[in-house]
């Protein structure tokens, strides 16, 4: 790493926390396709680093804000966010490092429950008080009181417009959302507040087994929605359905909603890595016509 940027992270973190702290240690982490990841250290103090861009320093704003909300709602959890900033040609946020281990028995089943309480969190309206990101993706979030209309005009919309700007030609569009807004017309589920990148690689635990979740894209929808992407990159164990399901069970049709809900994230890998995600997005279009 930058010394500079080093030296000012180290600066943020000591603002932040009221403690000294001046890092000498920075080891890289793998895993993440959006940003660059270090662990800071100063042989006693720790935090988790991500590196971006200045111009992404919104996205980790976002970010930030999106954890702290889960955090409030005392259901499960999620990295303390401790400061975010910019520096010369970088941005970056630091935040609380977790010491991840292995699931015990009973970690699934609570990850499951405790998603179920997060989801309780709800608010009047669909969306969240700013626009955020999805991965690196614009996310919108202008508010509204009707769900069919916040996922058409929010999610499908956007994510359609990139698709055409990125020269990603796919088919019957209108009679996509046509057909979206009629499956999304009788259902009216809670505004819930949503982790809304919910997939096996944002889940992880902690050396006690307690169920940790991060790098969310926060607002307020469907609980559907969470739980559709669960399933994306093979699904979580079984118990953790088991019990989100006794928790709170799904409505009527929900299997019915799931590809249309997923096929905002297939749109969105669509966009970001191209490749097979753009046929699958048009075969899961065809699905839905079907």
């Amino acid at each position: 790493m930058d010394p500079k940027l080093v030296k000012a992270i180290s600066a943020a973190i000591s603002l932040a926390t009221d403690t000294p702290f001046r890092s000498t240690q920075q080891a890289p982490i793998s895993g993440g396709d959006i940003n660059d990841a270090y662990l800071l250290s100063d042989g006693q103090q720790s935090y988790f680093v991500k590196i971006n861009s200045a111009a992404k320093l919104d996205m980790f704003i976002t970010e930030s804000q999106a954890l702290a909300a889960i955090r409030k709602s005392r259901s499960i959890r999620a990295p303390q966010p401790i400061t975010h900033g910019r520096s010369g040609a970088y941005a970056f946020l630091a935040l609380e490092a977790i010491q991840f281990g292995p699931p015990a028995t009973q970690s699934w089943q609570q990850m499951g429950q405790q998603l179920a309480t997060l989801h309780r969190t709800t608010a009047e309206r669909f969306g969240w008080h700013r626009d955020n990101t999805i991965g690196s993706t614009p996310q919108l979030n202008q508010t509204t009181t009707h769900w069919s209309e916040f996922f058409c005009k929010q999610r499908l919309c956007p994510q359609l417009d990139l698709a055409q700007a990125n020269g990603i030609r796919l088919t019957q569009t209108d009679a996509l959302l046509e057909r979206a807004a009629a499956l999304l017309a009788d259902h009216h589920p809670d505004a819930s507040l949503l982790h809304g990148d919910l997939w096996k690689g944002n889940t992880s635990f902690c050396n006690d087994g307690t169920p940790v979740i991060f790098d969310p894209a926060s607002y307020y929808g469907d609980r559907e929605t969470d739980l559709a992407f669960t399933e994306y990159f093979g699904g979580f164990a079984p118990e953790f359905y088991d019990s989100y399901h006794s928790a709170w069970p799904l409505p009527t049709g929900h299997d019915q909603r799931k590809p249309l809900y997923n096929l905002y994230h297939t749109l969105n890998h669509a966009n970001l890595f191209g490749g097979n995600y753009v046929t699958e997005a048009q075969q899961t279009i065809f699905r839905l016509l079907a």
